[in-house]
């Protein structure tokens, strides 16, 4: 598959995936007549969606680059394989040098080879060249075989790399310290035993997995920590807000899952305007006030960091009186009946976002900080 396309060795694990993924669905077992797949699954496999490995595709650019009005609205990639999970398509962007998965993608089977790489080229003034563009100054210009296996090294194609002049200055941290792929790996194996790698459609599958159990678990913490709710009886005046599970599979830069998040929501479509809740208009940072900052603090040398609060509609508190059914599969044996009534916002809810707006918005000006007129 590589010396087909043409690729570089280091695809060499796409490609042993890829081609794992398409004989399970397609491989008949000669006894049993049937693909791996559907021993496993217990129905035939979709087999529409496969294509040809190392074909050329385009990936539609959803406007994370600020693109302008003539720019192209696709980046020219090639297709490595398939998504561990969902029905998107691994594709390598030779504009981003980066292997990313996307399910706007369209392929062009009939050109299945990507071009020469340097080391393939004649004329070794132009390899020079490169080399002092990317200020490889540990190479003896002189010695074309040590300038060739460099490029090697590099990995990348000439039409796949933008060759860029940088500074010490602009480096962060220890230069000395380097970057490692094996520490990468590293972090993912020491988190790949303590997260589940399959995310739950429903709570029954969910109370099969342990991990997602503990998740539960630590979400229910979550709303002791903060005070969010109280255990008290059910009456028939009592407009009842049910309430259920989300799971999500967090993962990082790379794709790799990180940590299962089970988030407990309310069903926010069964609320009552008047009764359940009031305003919920809630302003956020205008883009124009978040450019100034970032402006700004790059004049004045200014460091800026971005902080997470975990849970944060829990922290609002609530001016109605809301009442939501227990969370399923943790009722209280004791009181099974009972429902709990709310003390702070709770994800779901159509006031949360405003609540969780208004203590903040308390708290910084409480700290001394000016609210911006552009924002108010």
């Amino acid at each position: 598959m590589l010396n087909e396309s043409d690729l570089p060795k280091y695809f060499w694990a796409d490609a042993v995936y890829t081609a794992s993924y398409v004989l399970n669905k397609t491989l008949i077992r000669p006894i049993l007549k049937k693909t791996p797949y559907e021993l496993y699954k217990g129905r035939k496999p979709n087999i529409s969606h496969l294509r040809v490995f190392g074909c050329k595709c385009f990936i539609l650019n959803n406007g994370k680059d600020n693109m302008g009005k003539f720019d192209p609205k696709s980046d020219e990639g090639i297709h490595i394989g398939y998504a561990i999970n969902g029905h998107a398509y691994r594709v390598y962007n030779k504009r981003l040098l980066a292997v990313e998965k996307s399910i706007h993608v369209v392929l062009d089977e009939t050109d299945c080879t990507v071009p020469k790489s340097v080391m393939d080229e004649p004329g070794m003034d132009d390899l020079r060249t490169i080399l002092q563009k990317n200020q490889f100054s540990d190479l003896d210009a002189t010695n074309p075989n040590a300038a060739k296996e460099s490029i090697v090294n590099v990995g990348f194609p000439k039409e796949w790399k933008t060759p860029r002049n940088l500074t010490l200055d602009n480096v962060i941290g220890k230069i000395d310290k380097g970057v490692s792929t094996r520490n990468s790996l590293n972090n993912f194996c020491k988190t790949m035993a303590f997260v589940s790698q399959v995310e739950p459609k429903n709570l029954e599958e969910a109370l099969q997995d342990s991990n997602w159990i503990a998740e539960m678990q630590e979400e229910l913490n979550q709303f002791e920590y903060n005070e969010v709710w109280s255990l008290v009886p059910r009456t028939h005046e009592m407009n009842i807000i049910g309430t259920k599970w989300v799971y999500r599979n967090k993962m990082d830069e790379h794709g790799a899952i990180t940590r299962n998040k089970a988030r407990l929501v309310a069903k926010g479509y069964n609320q009552e305007d008047g009764i359940d809740f009031g305003e919920t208009y809630a302003p956020v940072a205008r883009l124009e006030a978040v450019r100034l900052l970032l402006a700004f603090s790059s004049i004045q040398g200014f460091k800026l960091f971005q902080m997470d609060v975990k849970s944060a509609f829990l922290n609002g508190y609530i001016n109605e009186e809301v009442f939501v059914s227990q969370p399923p599969g943790f009722e209280d044996y004791q009181n099974p009946e009972h429902v709990y009534k709310l003390k702070k916002a709770l994800y779901g809810l159509k006031q949360a976002p405003r609540q969780w707006y208004v203590r903040l918005n308390e708290f910084l000006l409480f700290q001394g900080y000016d609210c911006g007129n552009y924002d108010e």
